[in-house]
């Protein structure tokens, strides 16, 4: 399958969201710099993408968090709250669990981002499901690939058994959480796989600062 070719600037689309960015981000981030990363974005989803008839949607989402991710690196650590970035492989089943839950019950507590060495085209359907029946909302997520400032700016960095390899930086706290695949696993499986993930994020709030 021949990946969609990325529109390139001044494309109208991917303009505008462009100048979204940067007018949230005066002062802080050019122009340029908006345009260029929303590119990239765009350019590294449409890689695996499946069809195109979002992506320019999903590229200004992501180049938002991208940009939030960057601005919370420049923040000293006393300043802001812990940021938790998990990994897998394909973005599309534990960590899209982890995350979703973990912001939950952080209840604003914490920052949480998802990301995949080599990330799916859409999120496993079985997942969406465990996740509404938790009563969490799955329908902005989607798989993102790994990026070098989602681990820069981590302060703890969770891979979920995958066997992916995660650039080491200085500063995060490392952990691996050895969670079965959900992959092509039938829904009770992966009803439990979510309450695995889950307990494993109890521990994790207990271990995060009160304050």
């Amino acid at each position: 399958m021949t990946a969609p070719t990325p529109p390139v600037l001044p494309d109208a689309r991917l303009a505008a969201g462009a100048a979204r960015l940067a007018a949230r981000h005066t002062g802080r981030f050019s122009t340029e710099t908006v345009q260029a990363l929303i590119t990239d974005s765009y350019t590294q989803l449409a890689a695996t993408a499946r069809v195109s008839t979002h992506l320019v949607v999903l590229a200004e989402r992501w180049t938002a968090e991208r940009l939030d991710a960057l601005e919370h690196l420049r923040k000293r650590p006393g300043g802001r709250k812990p940021q938790v970035l998990f990994v897998c492989s394909h973005n599309a089943g534990r960590s899209q669990l982890a995350a979703a839950l973990l912001a939950q019950r952080a209840a604003g507590r914490v920052r949480v981002s998802s990301a995949g060495t080599t990330p799916a085209a859409t999120v496993e359907p079985f997942v969406a499901q465990v996740l509404t029946e938790a009563g969490v909302d799955p329908s902005g997520a989607f798989p993102k690939p790994l990026t070098d400032e989602a681990v820069r700016v981590a302060d703890i960095v969770v891979t979920t058994g995958c066997g992916d390899a995660c650039p080491v930086v200085p500063g995060p706290r490392y952990l691996d959480w050895p969670v079965p695949n959900p992959q092509d696993a039938p829904i009770a499986v992966v009803r439990q796989i979510r309450d695995e993930i889950d307990a494993h994020i109890t521990d994790l709030l207990n271990s995060l600062p009160t304050t």
